[in-house]
């Protein structure tokens, strides 16, 4: 883009630094919200780290979908796959360990994707067809496994045995101050202090590693050859088989890797502390709003961790604080509504000003009108979320050109 009437390149800011704004932002609106309403649980160290644990299959579900989709295939079976995963990681960590569930888990997760590349790469089926058929049989294989190996050991063909999980690791010295400024209640102080302390306090390596793996998808996405081989199957298939791409081998690679983020996924429902042994379905629909995330960070690693982020937040938010919790988010997205407002008005985008100010009185109405949000909405508060966040950001989505397409091996020629 450019500068208009000069001709020069319009300088942006680094993705960094815009996701620190966006962080700063979102601290301030909380923080803000938190005071107003008198809820600490918005920005308490409890929160927080319920928000990490349950954004982590979020965050690796996205992650399988961003390798899939890249590489030019839809991959909706994530559900599917996480779903394998959940039986793999607790059938491994019963008789070896979390580690070896963590293994198990990904390697079942990796076949599904597998799975998904014979149908879609080599036999060109539809992906949506493809992925919805794969969501079904996870959840039969997982069902039979499930009451072939786990009912002789506790009795119900739904649940595993308690297996083992994961460790988890805290900076001590630092989580005690945390906690002292976190306890003193100061606007703004005790709120950054609060979601520092819960993000650095119970981790478990298995949340180490998911926080690591993104960097390292865009490191090896965008910085290396075979990543810019593999988004080239998604942007133009037959221009990147002319200039010597195995297009289906990167494809291939890249539903392995997808699968295999997807089983990850399911094992952190279950190896993580706090989290369930091995139920039946008890993904939930993860899968989906991991593809949400996705889709609301624009097919980027840095966007997809904001999304995952976003969606944690509110699962968690509900856990630990109830229905007044979510329901005092509400006024916090009023207050940022108003912020859009304004920024529209100085734009001169009197429709979207329009449309953000009647939101904002939609949401304050429904903030005024209760006290506390009826119980058999607040498991839903991330769905809502879901579908509310991917409607705003319907408007600049940018996903690969050739995403779903079909293609043959010599199509250029």
């Amino acid at each position: 883009m450019t500068v208009p009437g000069t001709g020069k390149p319009k300088r942006r800011l680094p993705g960094w630094a815009r996701a620190l704004l966006w962080a700063a932002a979102a601290l301030v609106v909380l923080s803000t919200t938190s005071y107003l309403t008198g809820v600490p649980d918005l920005t308490s160290s409890n929160t927080s780290q319920t928000a990490l644990r349950l954004a982590l299959p979020i965050l690796l579900a996205g992650l399988g979908g961003l390798w899939a989709e890249r590489s030019g295939v839809i991959n909706i079976g994530l559900e599917g796959m996480m779903i394998l995963g959940t039986w793999g990681a607790a059938w491994g960590a019963y008789y070896g360990g979390p580690w070896a569930g963590l293994v198990a888990a990904v390697v079942l997760g990796a076949l599904g994707g597998l799975l998904h590349a014979i149908a879609t790469v080599t036999f060109n089926v539809n992906h949506i067809v493809s992925g919805v058929a794969l969501n079904l049989l996870g959840l039969g294989v997982a069902k039979y496994l499930a009451s072939l190996v786990f009912q002789p050991l506790s009795g119900n063909p739904k649940q595993s045995p308690p297996v083992e999980k994961f460790d988890t690791y805290s900076a001590t010295f630092l989580s005690d101050w945390l906690g002292e400024l976190e306890d003193a209640q100061r606007v703004g102080i005790s709120d950054v202090a609060g979601i520092v302390r819960g993000l650095i306090t119970g981790v478990s390596p298995l949340a180490m590693l998911a926080l690591l793996l993104i960097p390292v998808s865009y490191w090896i996405l965008w910085k290396t050859r075979f990543g810019l081989r593999l988004r080239s199957c998604g942007e133009n298939p037959v221009a990147a088989e002319s200039l010597g791409v195995n297009v289906y081998l990167h494809k291939y690679v890249a539903l392995a890797v997808s699968g295999g983020l997807a089983g990850l996924g399911g094992a952190s429902l279950v190896l993580l502390p706090g989290g369930a042994d091995y139920l039946e379905n008890q993904t939930n629909g993860r899968g989906f709003i991991g593809l949400a995330a996705m889709i609301f960070g624009n097919w980027r690693p840095g966007g997809l961790l904001g999304g995952a982020a976003l969606f944690g937040y509110a699962d968690g938010l509900q856990l630990s604080g109830g229905g007044s919790a979510v329901l005092a988010l509400l006024y916090g997205a009023v207050i940022l509504l108003g912020v859009i407002v304004v920024i529209q008005l100085f734009r001169r985008k009197w429709v979207a000003a329009a449309l953000g100010l009647a939101g904002a009185l939609v949401l304050y109405y429904i903030y005024w009108s209760n006290d506390e949000l009826p119980s058999d909405l607040i498991p839903y508060s991330a769905h809502f979320v879901t579908i509310i966040v991917l409607a705003v950001a319907s408007q600049r989505l940018r996903p690969p050109k050739k995403i779903g397409a079909k293609y043959r091996r010599g199509e250029g020629d």
